[in-house]
This record gives C-alpha cells, sequence and structure tokens, in this order.
C-alpha cells in the first residue's frame, strides 16, 4: 500500500513499504544470478563482483543513465529521490531497470542532511539498514585508513629510538619522515569538528606513547581509500592504488608511501568485501545497488565504476548519479569516471525544482527554521524565467559531453501549471526534452513522462567527447574547465599553486592523473554567495592537492574542511528506538 507523503514520514513510507518486500531469493531469481554469487547478509546481501563479471564478461551493456541537477540551493533539487523515482517510474513501464547510489555517511545522517535515502515514495529501503553502516563498507575504509596512521606513526616513533644498525636486524631502513609533512589524518565517519586539529603522542617519557605530533581528523567518507573504492575497475586495481597512496614525505621532500610502510597488504585485506556492491531496493521493490560513498568535493562524489559494470550486465537499464550539480558532478563523472571506465552514458537527466529555479533568479534568501517567502510558495514567473539561465547553464554542459540531456522537473505540490508550461516551452525552444515528474508523491506511476523520455532519448545513438585530452597539461585543463564548465573569464593562479602545478607537469609520472577540482558546490564560481550564471570573473586556484593512489590532481579554487561539523540542531535529536519492537524511528 502507498502511503501519502504529505502526512506520512518517510521512515513511516520505507517500514510500510517493507512489509511486503519480496525475499532475497526472489531478487536473485530476478537477476539472474547464481546462489553462490550471492553474499548473505540479511535483508541486504552483497553481490560477489568477480563471480558475476567472470560468468557476464561477455554479456552486452544496458543503457547507462546517470542524473545530475542544477547548482544546488537550500530549497533542494533531489536527486536521489529522482534516480530512484526514475527506476520505479521505468519498472511501471515493464524495464528491466536497476541502479546504483552511494551509500551515506554517519556524519550527515546525524547532523542535517539527514540520509540521501531519496524520499516520499521514492525512497531507498531498507532505511534503517541503508542509513546505519549498511554492510561495512564505511567501517572497512575507517579501519585501513587508520591502519596507515598506526603504522606511520609507529614508524616514526621506532626510527626516532632506534639507529640504522638496529633498524636493519628487524628488516626496515629508516624513511626518515618529515614531522612537519604528513599528509594524512585520521578518519572518523561523524561531523567532528572538535578533532580537525589535534596533537598525538602526548605524556609518558617521550619514547612510548607513539612519535609526538600535530595531527588531525577528516570524515571517513573523505578518505582517500572512498576515492579510490570508487573508480578502481576490480580488485587488482585496487591493491595496485592502496599501494601507491602518500602518506607523508620525507626530510628530501621524496614521497612516503604506504608501501614503504608495508602496511598496504593489511590495508586491502581490510578492504577485500568493499569492493562487492551491496543489494537494496525502491520501495517498489525494484534493485538497486549501493557501492561507494559521497563527498563530491575532492573524491569524486560517484557511485562506483564497479557498480556501474555490474549493473549494466544485469538490468537493460541502469541509473546512477553524480553529487552536486553538472558544473562539479557530471563534469567529473565525464571526464573522469568515463574515461577511466571506459563506459558511455546514453542519457543525463538535469534535476530542477521550480524553487530552486527562483532562488537563481534572485528570490529572496531562505532562513532555516523561519515560513518560506511567498516567492516560493506563489506563482512568480519572472523569477522563475530569470533562473532557468543556470538550469541552461547545466543541460549545456551536458551537452558539451555529446551524452543527451533530458530535464526533469521535480514537482512541489506549489508548483503551479504556468511555471511548468513556461519550463517546457523553453525547454522545447532549445530543443531539450524535458518532463515534469511527480515521483515524490506517486512514486513509479508519477515518473511515467520521465521514464517514457528518458527511455527515447536512449534509442539515439550515444557519443562522448572529452572535453580535454590526456596529453593536456595541468594548467590547460584547469583553464579550459573554468572556461567551458564553469562560465569563467580565465584563471587566476596563486604562487603556490604555479610552483606546484610546473612541477606536476615536467614530471611524466603524474601525466595520467585525473584533474579533480576542488570547488564551492553552491555556486557556478568560486563565491557559494552567487547564484544564477555570474559573468565577468576568474577563478582562483590557490593550491594543488596530490592523491597518489587515486591518481588525482586536485586544483583548490578556495578552502574546503575534510572534517564538517555538526549544526546546533542535529538530527541525532530525533532518532530512537522502539523498545518494544527494535525499530528505528525518526530517519530521514
Amino acid at each position: 500500500m502507498m502511503l501519502d507523503p504529505t502526512k506520512f514520514k518517510d521512515w513511516e513510507i520505507a517500514e510500510e513499504a517493507e512489509k511486503t518486500l519480496p525475499s532475497v531469493e526472489h531478487f536473485r531469481e530476478m537477476m539472474g544470478l547464481l546462489p553462490e554469487e550471492i553474499i548473505p547478509y540479511g535483508k541486504t546481501p552483497k553481490l560477489d563482483f568477480i563471480k558475476i563479471m567472470n560468468r557476464l564478461k561477455d554479456k552486452p551493456d544496458g543503457k547507462y543513465i546517470e542524473v545530475t541537477a542544477i547548482t544546488p540551493t537550500p530549497l533542494g533539487e533531489g536527486k536521489s529521490t529522482t534516480s530512484l523515482g526514475l527506476i520505479e517510474g521505468l519498472g511501471k513501464l515493464g524495464k528491466n531497470v536497476g541502479g546504483c547510489l552511494r551509500q551515506p555517511s554517519g556524519g550527515p545522517t546525524m547532523n542535517v542532511k539527514g540520509t540521501a535515502a531519496g524520499g516520499g515514495n521514492a525512497l531507498l529501503m531498507p532505511m534503517t539498514e541503508f542509513s546505519l553502516g549498511l554492510t561495512g563498507d564505511i567501517n572497512d575504509i575507517m579501519n585501513a585508513h587508520n591502519l596507515a596512521m598506526v603504522a606511520l606513526n609507529a614508524r616514526m616513533q621506532h626510527e626516532r629510538n632506534y639507529d640504522d644498525e638496529r633498524l636493519a636486524k628487524i628488516g626496515l631502513k629508516r624513511l626518515d619522515i618529515d614531522p612537519e609533512r604528513v599528509e594524512m589524518g585520521w578518519v572518523l565517519d561523524f561531523c567532528a569538528q572538535g578533532l580537525r586539529n589535534i596533537k598525538i603522542g602526548l605524556g609518558g617519557d617521550g619514547k612510548t606513547n607513539g612519535f609526538p605530533m600535530d595531527s588531525k581528523f577528516g570524515i571517513a567518507v573523505g578518505s582517500e581509500l572512498m576515492a579510490i573504492l570508487s573508480i578502481a575497475r576490480d580488485l587488482k586495481d585496487l591493491r595496485e592504488r592502496i599501494g601507491k597512496i602518500i602518506v607523508a614525505y620525507n626530510k628530501k621532500g621524496e614521497p612516503v608511501t604506504t608501501a614503504d610502510l608495508e602496511v598496504d597488504g593489511a590495508m586491502t585485506a581490510f578492504m577485500r568485501n568493499t569492493i562487492n556492491p551491496t543489494l537494496c531496493y525502491t520501495v517498489e521493490h525494484q534493485p538497486c545497488f549501493v557501492h561507494a560513498g559521497p563527498f563530491a568535493n575532492i573524491a569524486i562524489g560517484q557511485s562506483s565504476i564497479i557498480g556501474d559494470r555490474l549493473a549494466l550486465k544485469l538490468f537493460d537499464y541502469h541509473v546512477t548519479e553524480s553529487g552536486f550539480a553538472a558544473d562539479i558532478g557530471f563534469e567529473k563523472f565525464w571526464n573522469v569516471k568515463c574515461r577511466l571506465s571506459g563506459l558511455k552514458p546514453n542519457v543525463s537527466v538535469v534535476v530542477a525544482t521550480i524553487r530552486a529555479l527562483k532562488m537563481h533568479g534572485g528570490g529572496p534568501a531562505v532562513v532555516a527554521g523561519r515560513p518560506l517567502p511567498v516567492e516560493y510558495t506563489e506563482k512568480n514567473l519572472d523569477l522563475l524565467e530569470k533562473g532557468l539561465a543556470n538550469l541552461f547553464h547545466h543541460v549545456n554542459n551536458v551537452k558539451k559531453s555529446g551524452i543527451k540531456p533530458v530535464v526533469c522537473i521535480n514537482k512541489f505540490y506549489t508548483d503551479t501549471d504556468e511555471e511548468v508550461a513556461l519550463i517546457k516551452r523553453l525547454c522545447a525552444e532549445q530543443n531539450v526534452r524535458c518532463a515534469l515528474s511527480e515521483h515524490w508523491q506517486f512514486g513509479g506511476e508519477g515518473a511515467r513522462e520521465l521514464a517514457e523520455l528518458v527511455v527515447e532519448a536512449c534509442e539515439e545513438p550515444a557519443e562522448i567527447n572529452y572535453l580535454y585530452p590526456l596529453s593536456m597539461p595541468l594548467r590547460e585543463r584547469v583553464e579550459i574547465i573554468a572556461k567551458e564548465v564553469y562560465g569563467a573569464d580565465g584563471v587566476e593562479w596563486a604562487p603556490l599553486a604555479i610552483e606546484k602545478a610546473e612541477r606536476f607537469e615536467a614530471d611524466p609520472y603524474y601525466a595520467d592523473f585525473s584533474t579533480m577540482m576542488v570547488k564551492t558546490h553552491l555556486s557556478l564560481s568560486h563565491d557559494p554567495a552567487v547564484k544564477g550564471v555570474p559573468k565577468g570573473w576568474k577563478l582562483p586556484i590557490r593550491d594543488i592537492l596530490v592523491y597518489g593512489g587515486a591518481k588525482f590532481l586536485c586544483p583548490m579554487a578556495g578552502t574546503i574542511s575534510m572534517m564538517p561539523g555538526t549544526g546546533s540542531d542535529p538530527g541525532y535529536r530525533r532518532i530512537d528506538v522502539d523498545t518494544d519492537t527494535g525499530k528505528v524511528r525518526g530517519l530521514f
């Protein structure tokens, strides 16, 4: 029975849908899997990637559909909700469909963002398991990452206390790590601002409590290991990349890797099971994999290449999403993920809400806890039309890739027919498919129009044209991304960024590293306060980070915190357990 999302909360809708959820055996047979290809884990088993891919390696791929959006605002766009609604809508058309989404971080779940499980009748389930750790991939990443830090700190302590002869007796060569150039910190999957900057190794006699030094914590899903899991093609690729993670630099300025610390094999042992996607479901009981995690700033912000490879063998239509808007998430999907995977997408769905478009058109600020200004709840064609410039900027980015765009108007009950008609008319003038979708309220039935247009677009020839060749030097890549994707007039390089760029461009080792831009997701520019489509600005690059295992060079257009903070009214205040039934309440 479908519940009305205007009257029931998401966890109540998920709980109702679970009452009729078929068995794991039903889904195994639906997807054509063999019994040994399922790794049991209650309602959310893992799928044995290696076994399935070996069996299906010669099977043709299905249609590949990506979901992106306009520039985010506090009024919301709903990429995950649309992804799930589209899966449900394709299911209503009788298609063999599935998807792959990212696992939520415990930080946002217990803070202000919630689980990112979609919403209303376009929701991922089982919601409790999805929201609270699932099958442990993030825990495995935390253990592997922190083991590298254990190895680093122990090595620094022993090198301080032992001479070269004693080190040689136990098979160690002095690494001479520079305590001022330790790149990694520790990770925890909560938003804990009090751990951003710490000191470790304090107390005692200075010899037995580890090496004393400044250190830090980041959120687990921002670990380079999560980025590696997102882009690895298989276990062998994962293993090789883990060994190249740069943990620190020595006093000569040379990188010290996890392989140098001889910890890379043990890290891979912790992560061996993370290559297997987890099986979850929509509230209308279509299969949807969960693999890799969020954090689309320095990380790639995509569900995994492994998840896509598997889903394209099992489904005729496969839906995935990219983090943030088409200037960040889709750009990385296009020029990094697709290049690394070799997969060719058919369609990109660009999600927009009328309310968010009005904000991009100059609508008033939204203050948490206060009623929405009437501009967002009543018809205002002037604001909407002005805001459509942001939508069409992102649509044009998709067009540049060669992938077919389909605009999705993610409907709110306050939207008027005149506003919907305006968007459809202007999309038609630009020769862009546009669908109104009411999946939040009506599930798959509400997404029929969107699903039909996506199927239509999938029948057209698929091409992908990368924005730049890998032979292009780093600074030229950044220049073309800034101008072509963000709409900047150019790039301004800080002295430190120039120094690093020159070094990376001169060293052939970095020639095939991906360009992973670091920029606010709240604006096409580097300034999160600027909405719409800003003109007459240049992108400032202040630094370039290097991720040796993921093989990312990350030009930074501003500062970024790897450890978010918990707000004054976090979600954990409303989460509890019914002690009579053991069910979790209050997830959102």
